[in-house]
């Protein structure tokens, strides 16, 4: 048994995103590890469950390259010792929740390759939905995995590619053209750094430039961290090679605007409130959905308030759109990741408290309206709603950012298969009555796209309809035979 190995916690009903990755090459030649570091801190967000950072120098011995990584937040796995100790003036970092391949150290990211061309270092965020027929077929030719993950199957194409291409970002042009599924890659040669979005653009992907130096991120929030300015988002379908001549780009693999399908819940609930998204601000999406809300599921109340962090904008949105007073209801530990030791099955319902409390001033003696972003087996939203009536409030009545969730995704996101699904097969009154709530509404899926100011969005988890056709079988979990 790998010892390295984390459990989940199971017990929040929430969703998770794969993970985020942040690459940089400074041309004046500094070292890059503690601008990658404090990148990584503001996408932690995206993925805490392991994280790691590669460097190399570009004027060193060719393919070096120094690497750590390790279980945890970036702060517990990285320390000032250990990132004085990484020279380099290129380098990439990931931060990492598994969706595809199991919580071990040897799956944390980014992948060091080293080929008969060099080396390859790469950061992945998203999921492939032919991972393991790419992975099999690779298999039968020979190969042998370190990891259970997909990512490894994309750095083992772009190295075989390398063997027949005239540069690296030919190579990962032509891997990117066999794999199927969302990806935004940062990949690390000797002298460039490069960046791929699938042609769906699933999952987000942002340039910036600080003095000599040029990044490129998950969000646009971690660009601001760092003092540089935002440049463009990649495009979808676009690889762009940074080099000290400048950036270059091959838009070869992009398709046409009306059929990409960025994911929505980029928007909803992975990304930052602070981060934009193909020029679409994050915090002005979700106070929109709020609003929303407020049009389409009225309700007389005296207070709005949301569960904490991505709730909140929508609670204000819908304050702001039928007049009632928004206020706080919600105290959030900030400590607790959405990864810790799980409380015994029969003190379970600590998980929550530990996590929320309710200031009961707030709300005693009040008809509340809880905004949250969405709902998905509905274990976490019953126990918040008898949380603020213990407290005092005299109704509570909840509205949901999204739609239901009436489908599992694919391409990145936790959504549980169907039958866990709370939405499946049951109306909102059946939901409404399961949570304990005096009223429920959800999000229409028509008010999506113009959340999202008509930005082409995959809505497969509500609608069932994926941009393109899913696997055959749940290709979700580990990869482990």
């Amino acid at each position: 048994m790998n010892n390295n190995k984390i459990e989940k916690n199971t017990s929040f009903d929430e969703l998770h995103e794969e993970c985020g990755v942040f690459g940089m090459y400074d041309f004046g030649g500094n070292d890059v590890a503690s601008t990658i570091y404090y990148g990584l801190f503001a996408l932690q967000h995206r993925g805490q469950e392991s994280c790691g950072i590669a460097v190399s120098e570009t004027n060193g011995p060719k393919g070096k390259v120094n690497s750590y990584k390790g279980m945890g937040l970036v702060n517990e796995v990285f320390t000032q010792e250990t990132l004085d100790g990484m020279k380099g003036d290129i380098g990439v970092g990931h931060v990492r929740y598994s969706t595809a391949g199991a919580s071990t150290r040897e799956n944390a990211q980014p992948l060091v390759l080293n080929y008969v061309k060099g080396t390859l270092v790469l950061a992945h965020n998203g999921n492939l939905i032919n991972a393991n027929e790419l992975r099999q077929e690779l298999e039968y030719t020979g190969a042998i995995f370190q990891t259970t993950i997909d990512s490894e199957v994309i750095a083992y194409h772009i190295a075989r590619e390398r063997l027949t291409s005239k540069s690296v970002e030919e190579a990962v042009k032509r891997a990117a053209g066999k794999i199927k599924g969302a990806f935004s890659l940062v990949v690390m040669s000797p002298r460039k750094l490069v960046g791929a979005r699938d042609p769906f653009g699933f999952k987000p992907l942002c340039i910036g430039k600080r003095d000599d130096a040029y990044m490129i991120a998950s969000e646009t929030c971690a660009l601001e961290t760092i003092g540089a300015e935002y440049v463009r988002d990649v495009l979808p379908g676009e690889v762009v090679t940074i080099t000290p001549e400048g950036i270059s780009s091959d838009t070869s693999l992009c398709l046409p605007k009306q059929k990409e399908a960025r994911c929505v819940f980029e928007y909803i609930y992975f990304s930052r409130s602070d981060s934009h998204i193909d020029g679409v601000s994050v915090y002005a999406s979700r106070i929109k959905a709020g609003k929303f809300l407020a049009m389409d599921s009225p309700v007389e109340a005296d207070l709005v308030v949301g569960v904490p962090e991505s709730g909140n904008a929508a609670a204000l949105g819908y304050s702001m759109e039928s007049g009632i007073p928004y206020g706080t209801a919600f105290v959030k530990n900030s400590y607790v990741g959405r990864t810790f030791i799980k409380p015994k099955q029969s003190n379970r319902e600590s998980s929550v408290r530990v996590k929320l409390n309710v200031l009961a001033e707030a709300v005693r003696g009040k008809r509340v309206i809880m905004i949250d972003d969405s709902i998905v087996r509905g274990t976490t939203s019953d126990r918040i709603v008898r949380m603020l009536r213990e407290a005092g409030a005299i109704e509570v009545h909840v509205r949901i950012a999204s739609p239901p969730f009436l489908w599992p995704c694919y391409f990145g996101t936790d959504i549980p298969e169907r039958k866990q699904l709370i939405a499946y097969n049951r109306t909102v009154e059946e939901i409404c009555e399961i949570i304990g709530a005096d009223s429920l509404g959800y999000l229409s899926v028509d008010r999506l796209a113009e959340m999202v100011e008509e930005l082409p969005i995959c809505k497969g988890c509500f609608t069932g309809t994926y941009p393109m056709e899913p696997p055959t079988q749940d290709i979700r979990g580990d990869y482990e035979r």
